[in-house]
């Protein structure tokens, strides 16, 4: 049961800034952008354990930014261990911390359990964390595998989050 994410206004919180680091989180955003655009999650003769639709949302937020001057990198994590950003070893979050430093700021996208993670992470560094995804609902959904070993998430249902 993946999280449901909703984006956020990135463009108007990076106003003024130079640099940005992307530090997504490889998992439910990934299954959000793939449900939201009726597309596999996972294609893995074509990208292995990349989620192509997220790899382009990423892009395009990358587009974006240096259409505003803002210089980008994506901070990978391309090991699946290691896709859910709120469970980084300590060996990746301390490799996160040693980038933060060259940026003025942190976009991160996942959950508020990733942006905590980030935010503890990067607070020394002097960077600004900016949310790109906030939490709509979990989500129910049918996991379907398709040939060529393809990964899809079908008949989704938003449920949303009982405060």
């Amino acid at each position: 049961m993946p999280i449901y994410l909703n984006d956020l206004d990135v463009d108007s919180k990076v106003a003024g800034l130079s640099s940005a680091l992307i530090v997504p989180c490889n998992m439910c955003p990934a299954v959000t952008v793939a449900v939201r655009e009726n597309k596999p999650f996972i294609q893995f003769f074509r990208s292995f354990l990349k989620s192509a639709p997220y790899d382009q949302y990423i892009k395009a937020l990358q587009s974006r930014l240096k259409e505003k001057g803002i210089k980008t990198k994506v901070f990978k994590s391309s090991l699946f261990h290691q896709w859910f950003l709120c469970m980084w070893t300590p060996g990746q979050r301390k490799k996160l911390r040693k980038y933060a430093k060259k940026y003025e700021a942190v976009i991160v996208l996942g959950c508020d359990s990733a942006t905590k993670t980030v935010r503890d992470l990067v607070e020394s560094a002097g960077c600004k964390v900016i949310e790109g995804m906030e939490v709509a609902g979990m989500m129910n959904a049918q996991l379907r595998f398709h040939s060529p070993c393809n990964v899809s998430f079908e008949n989704c249902k938003i449920i949303p989050m009982s405060q």
